[in-house]
């Protein structure tokens, strides 16, 4: 009896230690902490950037600053690029990215996304000697890109097979190779085009096409379910009472798009 009771007993108290692993989640998490991690890409100005102080800046940035002011939290900016974005959720090393981050099926099979917040153009840029307006117009030629980026992604499917197409670990590499001449043709935000193009007048560099315009969102490790709720809760709050197209605007001269206005 004394045995059946014991094992009883130590069954209970698994049982119960069980079940509070289960109630913690990652928002539990973070506010007893007081802090919240959140990666932001710095190399995608003006969303992600260094003023010249050399400090995290850019409309990511003050988004995330933001946040975690309204919640009450420390904010603890943790350095990504666009291929480690994901894997910094899915290994803890971040509680959120919100970092030019574009909803797609694929990403949505990885993570959770939350509203979405602003939005991004990708595009074909090039040398402005080179005559390319469209997709198929890349056939023989060498496109750079910025790899696990959604213009990677698109271009590996939907380029045209002749084409070749070289993966860079992030935009600075990229706008590297275009200034150095080792690509004549790459795959970026629109609004990194300028910036790139204004660092070596000998080699302007101009728009050529759209790829495609993506919704932005916050990505949040998959199954947190009270942490996606109180981040979308937050950005229906800060899309009405016009923080975040404040923050837009001052980054970007700009206001947010009526696609994410009026969602």
């Amino acid at each position: 009896m004394r045995k059946l009771l014991t094992t009883v007993a130590l069954a209970a108290v698994a049982t119960m230690g069980l079940s509070q692993m289960a109630s913690a989640d990652a928002l539990d998490d973070i506010k007893k902490s007081g802090k919240i991690r959140i990666a932001v890409d710095l190399g995608v100005p003006p969303y992600g950037m260094t003023d010249d102080k050399m400090q995290p800046s850019g409309s990511d940035i003050d988004t995330a600053k933001a946040l975690a002011k309204d919640w009450g939290l420390e904010f603890v900016h943790v350095p990504t690029t666009g291929a480690s974005r994901i894997p910094s959720l899915q290994t803890d090393k971040a509680d959120l990215v919100i970092s030019t981050l574009s909803i797609t099926p694929e990403r949505a099979k990885a993570i959770d996304f939350s509203l979405p917040y602003a939005s991004l153009s990708t595009v074909i840029a090039a040398l402005k000697s080179v005559d390319v307006k469209k997709l198929a117009d890349l056939d023989g030629k060498t496109v750079g890109t910025v790899r696990g980026t959604t213009h990677d992604t698109q271009l590996t499917k939907e380029a045209p097979k002749g084409m070749k197409l070289v993966r860079y670990e992030d935009d600075a590499t990229e706008a590297q190779a275009y200034l150095s001449g080792q690509v004549d043709i790459i795959s970026t935000a629109e609004l990194l085009v300028a910036p790139i193009g204004k660092k070596n007048p000998a080699r302007p560099l101009e728009v050529k096409f759209v790829l495609d315009t993506f919704k932005l969102a916050v990505g949040v490790k998959k199954d947190e379910a009270r942490l996606l709720a109180e981040v979308n809760k937050w950005i229906a709050a800060k899309l009405k009472d016009g923080t975040l197209n404040a923050i837009y605007k001052k980054h970007h001269g700009n206001d947010l798009p009526d696609v994410i206005l009026k969602q």
